[in-house]
């Protein structure tokens, strides 16, 4: 079987209209299946997406609440970082992360720039300015401009991944920032978190 559609199947998403879960299928977009590894992509196109997949699975490596509004990204991400025993909740915009980060209490959040309601970037702030997750590392996966790169890291943006991306990067990136932040809750330092920035874009 392959795997992505193994990783892909029973995937709960719990809307917003009633809180009424539905199951996502296999992972497929415009492309089809999507290999691991092997394969740059980024953002095909809009889409509004569901609501927040709300999961609690325990014993794994932990959790990261993955904010997007494409649906295709979310799903794609979510797939990868499962498939390295990463807990995966994910919201569609910055506004659906505010609303459940509190009840989520994820290990590791990533934004998108561009998104409606609430981009990436103000997210970041209002996330920065919330006692409750002010120490939760932060990343920001998009294409971003100069200025929305300079812009992150003065709100305390802890990393930045530019789109297109290898899987192998995001896994990695991710791993990083469970370090950092498990570093952070103990007042030690994490050995390689002094440059949390990759793929910088031109």
């Amino acid at each position: 079987m392959n795997a992505y559609r193994e990783a892909g199947v029973g995937a709960v998403e719990v809307g917003t209209e009633g809180r009424i879960p539905h199951v996502e299928g296999g992972v497929q977009g415009s492309w089809g299946k999507v290999p691991r590894t092997g394969r740059k992509w980024g953002k095909p196109g809009r889409s509004r997406g569901c609501a927040p997949t709300l999961q609690d699975v325990p014993g794994l490596s932990g959790r990261v609440l993955v904010v997007d509004d494409n649906k295709v990204i979310r799903q794609l991400i979510r797939v990868n970082l499962e498939l390295e025993g990463f807990e995966v909740v994910t919201a569609a915009d910055g506004a659906e992360c505010l609303e459940i980060v509190h009840q989520v209490r994820p290990d590791v959040i990533t934004l998108d720039v561009v998104m409606p309601r609430l981009d990436g970037l103000h997210t970041a702030s209002r996330l920065r300015a919330d006692a409750r997750t002010c120490h939760v590392p932060v990343a920001i996966i998009s294409a971003c401009t100069q200025y929305e790169m300079d812009s992150g890291k003065a709100l305390g943006v802890d990393a930045f991944l530019a789109k297109p991306f290898e899987p192998v990067d995001l896994v990695e990136l991710v791993r990083r920032l469970m370090r950092q932040g498990a570093a952070g809750a103990t007042g030690a330092a994490a050995p390689g978190d002094a440059e949390p920035v990759v793929g910088p874009t031109g």
